[in-house]
């Protein structure tokens, strides 16, 4: 176990996303709407865990990504072309009473100095406010999946109603706005990247430290203790989703979250775990010996995951598509499934008949950013997939869950590995940027042993 005088070294932190930048991503939204359009945007409220006490506060993505604000209950409202200003966020009103018991509050003019927003008020002004705003503008652009958004649209639409008598245009009716924000998302800035670099290497750092105290005689959780110790220690939110740990024939469980078993004294241990920090997520996967040392079923099955992983990472680069890159894991796989005996025949009609889907359940990516499973589309339209460029992340997390069933060598019964990596394309290739967790074997293995 780590000392307590041993206490880990704090990595340099970031700089923090420009108010500057903020307003670029507000402004290339509002370029693409049409003229007198409005786009309504609510953030993320408080939510009651127990009686009187709250979940931990966490904004929603798209609101943090426009703003940079952190607080509940906010508003962004985008008027292009309004002289008076073109974005402007309702907020928590100051209470002195309120702050005294939960902390300092914005209040407009913090919004206005410490956010670039061009215009703000309090939320006691909202109602009043918000239907000045949204008079004479003929198109509403919101989130469609939010009902205080569509709540706010239906409010409009009565009231352009009632001002038609007066001569202001119709309300013609509303859009999602998501698709746009989510185009918008899914390639990432400099800044971004630098946030998801750091959030990488808390993570890897957690995921270091985990390997380095294991051993028989503890349970999932206090490993789960462990990397959750360091996150926070690193000065990470907390976890950027459920941590997973899961020993033995748990880590054929996709997402298992009890982190309540003991340890396996002979098996392995999967964890898949990220921290978050300032909303941006890591998200890594690593399998290794509880004991410290492979077995040798453990040693053939992981070098076939390690391969077909390290062939995923290396495609990757502009113009490349993860569709291909998926494909050529599970040629992978499956020929690996095929040389260990747990499949029989030729790899590409194991491929054809899926009966490969039986070790292998998911896809290779998903997108990574301030979601741990960002948003973007994946195809261009129902047939073409979405070609890499520079400024996308995304993870490369191929695995192998082998049941216990009786056609299966008895060796091979309940263990389940995943390797994931966090991976930007950039202009000459790509980076990893959790690369500092080990995955070869020897370097597992000779990291577990410097106890």
């Amino acid at each position: 176990m780590l000392s307590a005088l041993a206490l880990p070294t704090l990595l340099p932190r970031p700089s923090a996303i420009s108010v500057a930048e903020y307003r670029q991503r507000r402004d290339a939204l509002m370029g693409q709407l049409p003229t007198n359009s409005v786009v309504v945007l609510p953030g993320a409220g408080l939510m009651t865990r127990s009686r009187d006490s709250d979940f931990a506060f966490r904004q929603n993505s798209d609101f943090y990504y426009l703003t940079g604000i952190k607080e509940p209950d906010a508003l962004l409202v985008l008027l292009p072309g309004r002289a008076e200003g073109e974005s402007v966020v309702f907020c928590l009103d100051r209470d002195p009473t309120m702050e005294a018991w939960t902390g300092r509050r914005l209040g407009a003019a913090g919004v206005v100095v410490e956010h670039g927003i061009d215009q703000a008020f309090e939320n006691t002004e909202r109602d009043e406010r918000l239907s000045e705003l949204l008079a004479g503008r003929e198109l509403l652009y919101l989130p469609l999946h939010s009902a205080e958004a569509v709540g706010i649209a239906e409010d409009a639409l009565h009231v352009a109603q009632a001002g038609l008598r007066h001569g202001r245009p119709p309300l013609k009716g509303w859009l999602d706005i998501s698709p746009l924000i989510h185009e918008m998302r899914l390639f990432k800035s400099d800044a971004e990247i630098a946030l998801l670099r750091h959030a990488a290497a808390i993570s890897a750092g957690a995921h270091r430290r985990a390997m380095h105290v294991s051993r028989p005689g503890l349970s999932e959780f206090q490993l789960q203790a462990e990397l959750e110790h360091e996150f926070v220690w690193q000065g990470a939110s907390g976890p950027a989703y459920s941590t997973i740990v899961g020993s033995g024939a748990n880590a054929c469980v996709l997402h298992y979250i009890e982190n309540s078993a003991p340890l396996c004294k002979d098996g392995l241990v999967l964890i898949d775990a990220g921290a978050e920090f300032e909303l941006y997520a890591g998200d890594i996967t690593r399998t290794f010996p509880v004991a410290g040392r492979f077995s040798d079923a453990q040693r053939a099955l992981y070098q076939v995951v390690l391969k077909a992983q390290e062939r995923a990472v290396d495609a990757i680069k502009p113009g490349a598509t993860l569709a291909d890159i998926h494909q050529g894991v599970v040629r992978d796989l499956t020929a690996g499934l095929i040389e260990l005996g747990l499949l029989e025949g030729d790899v590409q009609a194991r491929i054809d008949d899926d009966s490969y889907r039986r070790f292998y359940l998911h896809s290779t990516s998903h997108w990574l950013g301030l979601d741990v499973h960002d948003v973007g589309t994946y195809r261009l339209d129902e047939k073409t997939p979405r070609p890499l460029v520079p400024g996308m992340v995304l993870t490369v997390e191929p695995g192998l869950y082998i049941p216990c069933d009786d056609d299966i060598p008895d060796t091979y019964h309940g263990i389940g590995i995943r390797i994931e990596d966090n991976v930007v394309v950039t202009h000459g290739g790509h980076e990893v940027l959790t690369a500092d967790v080990p995955k070869q074997i020897a370097e597992i293995e000779t990291l577990m042993a410097k106890k």
